[in-house]
């Protein structure tokens, strides 16, 4: 065997191997967070820019918690006008609050949504390996989407 053909073999077995280890770590290491809160914030202007015809999405169309790991909305009001959330109006400057005990698909009346609806999901804490691999692997998904839907927003603002 050529010393190439070696170096070859060599990369691809510790590829392989950097592989299963992350694959063990995700489904085997316990699922926890720093905060049980996920905070979205309505910004400042949103009503204005909806009322002058601007389709401004702020909040996702659907939340996702999981029970155990992130089970708390937090929705924090930075707009100038009230905004109301399912039957809780909230003042220019507060948040609300909104602790989840029961995975199921929750429904709710939102003015912050050009549509006025907005879904929050509750999944059931990822307890096998499995769910727990594909918890992680759908929280790293979505963190780079809102990341890029972040870098995009700021790109439009800036032009």
């Amino acid at each position: 065997m050529t010393a190439a053909k070696a170096l070859r073999r060599g990369s691809a077995v510790l590829l392989a191997g950097c592989a299963l280890g992350a694959t063990a770590w995700g489904a085997l290491t316990p699922v926890s967070s720093p905060t049980r809160d996920e905070v979205f914030e309505i910004p400042k202007g949103t009503w204005a820019r909806r009322m002058a015809g601007d389709p401004v999405e702020i909040l996702p169309d659907r939340i996702r918690l999981t029970l155990g790991v992130r089970d708390v909305l937090v929705l924090k009001n930075l707009d100038e006008v009230p905004q109301i959330f399912g039957p809780t109006l909230m003042m220019h400057g507060k948040s609300f609050r909104l602790p989840f005990a029961l995975a199921s698909s929750y429904q709710f009346a939102c003015t912050a949504h050009a549509s006025g609806q907005m879904t929050v999901v509750v999944e059931p804490f990822p307890g096998s390996p499995w769910a727990r691999l594909r918890w992680r692997v759908r929280e790293m998904w979505t963190r780079l989407r809102q990341e890029e839907a972040s870098r995009l927003q700021q790109e439009e603002a800036s032009t």
